[in-house]
């Protein structure tokens, strides 16, 4: 085992009601695109968005954490049991 996965943890995430174990320390974004979902929000207009610069400026990356809505996943930390509801489900 190499010292990068002895010193990973996989914790436990929901998102969009699904559970899935994502490695400690990546943000909401990246935890999304490790999961497979498509993009973040749905635009007023009902086209899917996703995160766009990646360092909270563009707003695109808006998911509803927890019960707070229009959180910045690209700058928001996966943490234990975190709840994650992306546009179509939030």
């Amino acid at each position: 085992m190499s010292p990068a996965q002895a010193s990973s943890k996989l914790i436990e995430i929901s998102i969009n009601g699904q559970s899935h174990q994502v490695e400690s320390g990546i943000s909401v974004v990246a935890a999304l695109a490790m999961s497979g979902v498509p993009h973040t929000r749905i635009s007023v207009t009902g086209m899917p968005r996703s995160a766009f610069c990646g360092m909270g400026v563009c707003q695109e990356c808006r998911v509803t954490i927890n019960g707070q809505a229009h959180q910045l996943g690209c700058q928001t930390i996966c943490v234990n049991q975190m709840q994650i509801l992306t546009g179509e489900f939030a």
